[in-house]
């Protein structure tokens, strides 16, 4: 009988995407395109890919640049952590191990930001080092091949689709193999309407024989998703804008922000000019309310932001960082706040 591995690499020989980090072995490169897929869609992805390899066309430019450029340059895909974590990893790798992208699984995996997939895509791929990838593509293949009801969430999910990911793979064609399973999840073995009349693999697949595709693979369930109320004070004074950079424990830090009021449910203008943060911000000063936008529901992975923008005038500048309202585009600012200015920028 053909071997799995042989199905898929034929497969990918017709259907696998032309991609741009495809026709390199550069593990910069490939490094960087695995960090930014990650929680991120190829399409979308592939416009970062081709602004940061054009801004920072090898590791040393990265780790040359200030943070701030490359959250800026990061801004629309959210999980910001990863562009920080990528700069370090740069700078790291200029400093330990003299601008040479390190070779063995261990070292990769040691970089900031690293995890065990990472690590096996980018030292299959580059290195042919023998290491499984495992991402949600991966995950959902191999349980509906084999129709493996362990929730993939679990510490026994995990080592048991760890363990059979590592059996299927080509050790001849490491990082060719890995490419082509993940993108057979990505295009053939959908989440929602798999293509299973045309699979290659059908006549093995025991969750097509079983009719349990719809539900593979299992999940133990989802983290309970957090609301938060953000009320945000657009406050502008001649030719500034209030703004200042979000500090740590919590999302978005390292991004720019207008004065943020958080409570704990909805509240309009005047509850908020009630409170002491919003007296402390402008004071007895004399200023007017333009306008109040509500925002629809921000979603992040554990979290529903609700935002509403007041935009202020003031007569006199608060005691608040600032910036020209003319330089604000030039901050990495949340995707939250870029859609508000974008849609209602006056």
């Amino acid at each position: 009988m053909e071997p799995v591995s042989d199905i898929l690499l034929s497969w990918f020989a017709r259907e696998g995407r032309d991609l741009p980090w495809r026709r390199t072995r550069d593990p910069y490169r490939i490094w960087l395109s695995e960090v930014i897929l990650q929680q991120t869609r190829v399409a979308q992805g592939l416009e970062y890919y081709l602004r940061f390899t054009e801004r920072f066309p090898d590791i040393a430019a990265l780790a040359a640049a200030p943070e701030d450029e490359v959250l800026k340059l990061w801004q629309g895909l959210g999980y910001y952590s990863r562009a920080r974590n990528l700069h370090a990893a740069a700078r790291q790798v200029m400093s330990r191990f003299g601008g040479v992208f390190p070779a063995t699984y261990g070292e990769v995996r040691a970089l900031p930001g690293v995890g065990d997939y990472t690590a096996a895509a980018v030292c299959s791929i580059v290195y042919d080092a023998p290491c499984a990838v495992l991402d949600g593509n991966v995950y959902r293949v191999l349980a509906r091949l084999f129709d493996i009801g362990i929730p993939i969430d679990t510490t026994a999910g995990k080592r048991t689709f760890a363990e059979l990911a590592q059996l299927q793979l080509d050790t001849s064609r490491p990082g060719l193999y890995n490419q082509a399973i993940m993108d057979f999840g990505a295009l053939q073995c959908t989440p929602a309407q798999p293509r299973c009349g045309d699979c290659p693999l059908a006549g093995r697949c025991l969750a097509l024989a079983a009719g349990t595709v719809g539900v593979r693979p299992v999940k133990q369930g989802r983290a309970k998703v957090r609301d938060r109320w953000f009320n945000y004070l657009h406050v502008t004074c001649g030719g500034q804008t209030l703004l200042h950079r979000r500090g740590g424990g919590d999302i978005w830090q390292g991004l720019y922000e207008f004065p943020l009021i958080e409570t704990d449910k909805a509240a309009d203008f005047a509850e908020l000019a009630a409170t002491a943060a919003f007296r402390e911000l402008l004071g007895n000063g004399r200023w007017h309310l333009r306008r109040s936008v509500t925002m629809p529901g921000h979603q992040l992975s554990h979290q529903l932001l609700h935002a509403v923008f007041h935009r202020i005038e003031c007569d006199a500048m608060p005691a608040f960082p600032s910036v020209e309202t003319a330089a604000l585009g030039g901050y990495a600012l949340p995707r939250l706040i870029d859609r508000y200015l974008t849609k209602y920028q006056m």
